[in-house]
């Protein structure tokens, strides 16, 4: 049976996932690129090479890279919200088709929540990006017989996770909660208060200052 996993999902101190402003030159808004600098050094995102300025695999990441390595792991298709797709007002540029260049590092079928829905779009390297516009309890059906088996990756942004987890459909969460804080932008976790009593909850701190905490579904 196919599970449906949240990986990588970075939140300021002050519960913020992304910041405030969102655009084409700052996917993240005013928080820049903060929420993600963890992640930038460890060998499994220098391998899927998304970042905009490569660096340096730095051993120290080790540990970040444990947990950043699991989001890969076993994924048949990818859900994502439209905020994560583009930057505000993407849907009316036909020329759009992601951040990531002609090779997403997805490499499945990915799921596109929009309320304007367009021709599916397929990308070198085995991605191709379809567009729904419905509830998300039926983009699931079809999505989890599109993974053919193996796990759904809910890749974000906040509001598409926070959705799924108030509908109770998230088996597997993964935050990386990064020491700084952003003030303003979309919480995570607005609405979902005593989610934690659904879920075995463990936490991680690594030299980096992140603590990486995960949520699995009781049994």
């Amino acid at each position: 049976m196919s599970l449906v996993r949240a990986h990588n999902i970075s939140i300021s101190l002050d519960g913020y996932a992304t910041g405030e402003g969102q655009s084409l030159e700052t996917p993240f808004g005013h928080a820049g690129m903060r929420l993600m600098e963890w992640a930038f050094p460890t060998a499994t995102f220098q391998a899927l090479g998304v970042h905009r300025e490569r660096v340096e695999v730095d051993p120290a990441s080790a540990p970040d890279d444990v947990f950043a390595a699991r989001s890969w792991e076993g994924i048949g298709v990818e859900i994502m919200g439209a905020n994560k797709f583009g930057p505000p007002g993407w849907q009316d540029d036909a020329d759009w088709t992601g951040w990531w260049g002609e090779e997403p590092p997805f490499r499945t079928p990915t799921f596109v929540l929009t309320h304007q829905p367009r021709e599916s779009i397929e990308k070198k390297g085995g991605t191709v990006f379809h567009f729904r516009d419905a509830p998300i309890q039926d983009v699931l059906v079809e999505v989890k017989e599109a993974a053919a088996g193996q796990d759904v990756r809910l890749g974000g942004g906040p509001s598409s996770i926070r959705d799924f987890l108030a509908a109770g459909l998230v088996d597997h969460l993964h935050v990386a909660v990064v020491p700084i804080i952003l003030g303003r932008g979309v919480r995570l976790w607005k609405g979902l208060e005593a989610l934690e009593d659904g879920y075995d909850v463990e936490s991680t701190t690594t030299p980096s200052g992140v603590t990486h905490v995960t949520f699995d579904r009781k049994a």
